[in-house]
């Protein structure tokens, strides 16, 4: 096991229990505790946890891992979700993206789908490789971006902002400025949380604050998360369920959560 997958897979721990022992790490990852210390210093040196006498404890209430360390969580789950998701994307649809590990999959199917001719669901302009663009999309994530800049058969709106390192999103003013210039026909939206009550959620209240804004500027609005963000808060909201037209999540979401999400006239597609 590299020191990479060792730090996702502790940091996942860490998200999962709110602390750490160095010996049951030791044992859970099948190294030495000696290995598992020296991971824990190197991360607290990076302010990603905090040191304990004998291990670890996660930075405040509501922990958020690095986006290069939640990639490999819920992987194959995610794919499925993206790919759905993709689907309900019509050609010539302008998309909003927002940041996040699942709607990052969903970029790349979409620049799959597009490199190979279009064909989403809804129909719509249409064209090959030589047409032009088959997708318009916006996005405030620094990744998605970069992946998507050199699909000339994606035109690229990326906003300004300012960069949060942890999710690779545009934050602020400018962001919001570019958002308020704009009319979408879809946002595909990452959450940290999907409450019956609350409704979705992020960790960062400035990333929340784009998000909104992305689905108030959107006809409709789809939701894709793996179903571990059932029934979870975070500390800032997004919007009410009313808001959403369809969650794409995976098959091992709860029936009853499902179901208030079918009474709340939302669409669930489970993959």
């Amino acid at each position: 096991m590299s020191k990479h997958e060792r730090w996702s897979a502790l940091l996942e721990l860490l998200g999962a229990e709110g602390r750490l022992e160095v010996e049951e790490a030791a044992t859970t990852l099948e190294v030495s505790a000696a290995t598992i210390r020296r991971d824990l210093d190197e991360l607290a040196e990076q302010q990603m946890l905090v040191r304990t006498r004998g291990g670890a404890i996660a930075h405040g209430v509501s922990y958020e891992l690095p986006l290069r360390y939640k990639s490999s969580r819920h992987a194959s789950e995610k794919q499925r979700i993206a790919a759905a998701a993709a689907d309900l994307v019509a050609d010539g649809d302008v998309v909003g993206l927002n940041g996040g590990t699942t709607t990052t999959e969903v970029a790349r199917a979409l620049a799959l789908r597009a490199s190979a001719g279009g064909g989403g669901s809804g129909g719509g302009a249409g064209g090959g490789a030589g047409a032009g663009p088959v997708l318009t999309v916006v996005t405030n994530a620094l990744n998605i971006a970069g992946e998507l800049a050199v699909r000339p058969q994606i035109k690229l709106v990326v906003t300004g902002g300012v960069a949060r390192p942890q999710t690779y999103e545009l934050v602020g003013p400018l962001t919001m400025g570019v958002l308020n210039e704009v009319v979408l026909d879809v946002v595909i939206l990452g959450v940290d949380g999907v409450d019956p009550q609350l409704g979705v959620m992020a960790h960062q209240e400035d990333e929340a604050s784009v998000s909104r804004l992305l689905a108030e500027r959107s006809h409709r609005v789809v939701v894709v998360t793996d179903s571990s963000k059932m029934g979870k808060r975070a500390f800032a909201r997004i919007c009410g369920l009313d808001r959403i037209d369809v969650v794409v999540t995976d098959s091992a979401i709860p029936a009853e959560a499902a179901g208030r999400l079918t009474d709340a006239g939302i669409k669930v597609i489970a993959v």
